[in-house]
């Protein structure tokens, strides 16, 4: 009997070897710390989805929100999860870089007032301040937003608040901000007894695009890993969206004290709907009308081809 406990001992141990080295190291690099726009992933994760498909996937947060695509274009990270405009700039600058995924297929960014305040319409910000984060992108969005309502950027005054949208916009600094998240500064708004009012850049001049997407570099589009790591997260989105409150557990399991919070509760909610349900599929179009956006409000001076920044794995594959 004893043999035999040791022969089960020492098969147990050459199996989990086995599979152990089986699984094959990918890094993913988070735009930002975790929260609830990274669901897809952590269900993933937990459910045991990148396992079976032969992945040890490392999920890692940056300290600078600049660096992973970066990070990635250098080989020094597998997938970065990035964002579609961003995407558009870096290629025009030569960066080897490439879409090959996407996890929320709709833009989060508005751009927010107070809803007790005096502005009812975007006409209504002229000679009104108006707070930012990021120059270049957030600019054009403006350029467009207003230009559909007569204004341009000559009409309001911009104030860099760096990232206090929310709190620069509740405490009287501006009368407007533009990158604020639907999904996070209007709950967090809200929470605070001072809710928003959000005018959406789709809606108003700005051609829809991808929020958040997963990019590689160009030379490992061929990686069978990524293809896998997208099947895998495929499964945690199908999972997700078919049990919400389950996933949910899942996602703030051994993060309880950083992400179990009423905003984020909230922000998952709101969430849900924009996961993409194909992370792997592809619309050039969509792409190629971006591009276009961003040559005519001047934020890049031209693109390069959409196939060569933006691709679909599986077409690839065949």
């Amino acid at each position: 009997m004893q043999n035999i406990i040791r022969l089960i001992i020492v098969i147990s141990t050459i199996l989990a070897t086995a599979t152990a080295f089986g699984q094959q190291k990918l890094t993913v690099l988070l735009d930002w710390h975790v929260n609830p726009d990274h669901g897809p992933l952590f269900v993933a994760l937990e459910r045991g989805y990148y396992k079976a498909a032969g992945l040890d996937v490392e999920l890692i947060a940056p300290s600078d929100p600049n660096d992973p695509p970066l990070l990635v274009a250098a080989k020094r990270g597998d997938v970065a999860i990035s964002y579609q405009p961003q995407l558009h700039i870096q290629a025009s600058k030569g960066l080897p870089l490439a879409r090959i995924g996407t996890l929320v297929a709709t833009p989060l960014t508005t751009l927010v007032v107070l809803r007790d305040g005096p502005i009812k319409s975007i006409a209504d910000l002229k000679g009104k301040r108006i707070g930012y984060s990021v120059g270049g992108f957030e600019e054009a969005l403006l350029t467009a937003m207003l230009g559909k309502h007569g204004l341009t950027l000559k009409d309001v005054t911009l104030v860099n608040v760096n990232f206090s949208l929310s709190p620069s916009l509740m405490a009287g600094q501006v009368e407007a901000v533009i990158g604020a998240y639907r999904n996070f500064e209007l709950n967090q708004m809200d929470i605070a007894k001072r809710p928003g009012r959000a005018f959406f850049p789709e809606e108003n001049g700005v051609p829809p695009f991808d929020e958040l997407i997963y990019v590689a570099h160009r030379d490992n589009l061929k990686d069978p890993r990524l293809l896998a790591f997208l099947g895998a997260v495929e499964q945690g989105v199908q999972y997700l969206l078919n049990y919400p409150e389950e996933s949910w557990r899942l996602f703030i399991k051994g993060r309880e004290k950083e992400l179990d919070n009423e905003l984020n509760r909230r922000a998952w909610r709101d969430t849900i709907p924009r996961f993409t349900a194909s992370p792997a599929a592809l619309d050039t179009g969509r792409y190629a009308r971006f591009a276009e956006f961003l040559i005519a409000t001047k934020v890049i001076d031209k693109s390069p081809p959409v196939a060569s920044y933006a691709v679909d794995l599986g077409a690839l594959a065949r």
